[in-house]
């Protein structure tokens, strides 16, 4: 099966042999919407805590904010404070557009799902990190009910980022069926059993992955789908060192943990394929009401806002 159709982000045994080591920061993290994401939250903290000097003014008491020469600018309602709101307003606003690619039917060939996905993750990281700086850090009556609501919403995002990129999926971001996924695994045995790796090392890694894949008719269990991926990483590492010791090839040696990494995952997706996709159904009933809640909150506190000129900065 063609792996372009598969989208699975998968590395072949040879392309794997040819690729430079990267040193202890990969570069390849580098684009990783996470990190983005949290590049951009740093940025955003530095300019307002040491560049705008925002440290000390955050730290001072409220009672005696009125007093100190920034709170004009940093309060709520200050041109650096409603520009942060504004603008976390508009961030947050831009997860909506994943919606919008899922939902309506003249977006669906505007790129892939998953790209739309990293969009909506790196909305919802940095929005409301513009939006806390906002706040002043500063709660009470709605803006409280806003506030910790959105960090819910922020919170359950994380929890459905997790399930879904454990839900194999081609390149346009529909799910892979069972049978796509075990021929793509099929795959990976046959090129473990048509490489030159000695038999000795051909059945330590399928040692390894018996020890890191739940058997035929085991229970599946949420610690073995959250931690699963864990004790596998680990064990990944003990098989890269056994087969090290054995003499082998630089190149044998990535061949060798390459397909054993890639397969075992993949077996680990498919045993908890079920599991997961329940658990993001239930995940989907949970999120959506919170966003519906933070999204009411927020309207009316910029209504609030308007209103009574604090949008306009009068006040």
């Amino acid at each position: 099966m063609n792996e372009t159709v598969l989208g699975w982000r998968s590395r072949t045994a040879a392309s794997t042999a040819k690729r430079p080591a990267e040193g202890w920061l990969k570069l390849s993290a580098l684009s990783h919407v996470l990190v983005l994401s949290a590049l951009a939250a740093a940025a955003v903290a530095l300019v307002v805590l040491l560049g705008l000097g925002g440290a000390r003014y955050y730290a001072t008491p409220l009672k005696d904010r009125p007093r100190q020469p920034l709170h004009q600018v940093l309060k709520p309602s200050g041109s650096v404070g409603r520009t942060l709101g504004i603008a976390g307003v508009i961030v947050m606003g831009g997860t909506l557009a994943y919606v919008a690619r899922k939902k309506v039917k003249a977006m669906r060939s505007w790129g892939s799902l998953q790209t739309w996905l990293e969009v909506h993750i790196f909305c919802g990281i940095l929005g409301p990190t513009l939006v806390t700086f906002h706040t002043a850090f500063k709660f009470g009556g709605v803006i409280s009910v806003a506030y910790w609501s959105m960090l819910l919403v922020v919170a359950s995002g994380f929890v459905g980022r997790y399930l879904y990129v454990r839900v194999p999926r081609n390149l346009r971001g529909a799910e892979l069926d069972r049978k796509a996924l075990e021929s793509k695994a099929a795959e990976l045995r046959a090129v473990l059993a048509d490489s030159t790796m000695p038999l000795d090392l051909v059945l330590k890694v399928e040692e390894f992955e018996r020890s890191v894949v739940p058997a035929d008719g085991e229970r599946r269990r949420l610690s073995g789908l959250v931690l699963g991926d864990v004790r596998t990483r680990i064990g990944l590492r003990r098989l890269r060192g056994e087969i090290r010791a054995t003499g082998v090839s630089a190149d044998l040696l990535d061949e060798a943990c390459a397909v054993a990494a890639e397969r075992a995952f993949l077996l680990r997706r498919i045993a908890y394929l079920e599991l997961t996709r329940r658990l993001l159904a239930l995940w989907h009933v949970f999120h959506r009401p919170l966003v519906w809640v933070l999204a009411a909150v927020a309207l009316l506190h910029v209504g609030v806002a308007i209103y009574f000129g604090y949008a306009l900065g009068g006040r």
